[in-house]
């Protein structure tokens, strides 16, 4: 397996190897170039999982 990390930039929405713009402008890293431009689209997923799990979470909570 390769050992290239790719990143997506935020302030230029851009795919990027190691040497682009500060950490905390960018998402990653990831195993290629076609996963970093979907990173905007994973986080969105990961989020919505997470809102997700939260609600039943706090929906358990509730009935205690």
């Amino acid at each position: 397996m390769s050992e290239e990390r790719w990143y997506y930039c935020l302030k230029h929405n851009a795919v990027e190897g190691p040497d682009g713009c500060r950490s905390a402008d960018r998402l990653g890293p990831y195993p290629d170039k076609e996963t970093a431009a979907r990173a905007l689209e994973i986080a969105k997923e990961r989020t919505e999982a997470a809102d997700e799990a939260d609600k039943e979470w706090r929906e358990k909570g509730s009935t205690r």
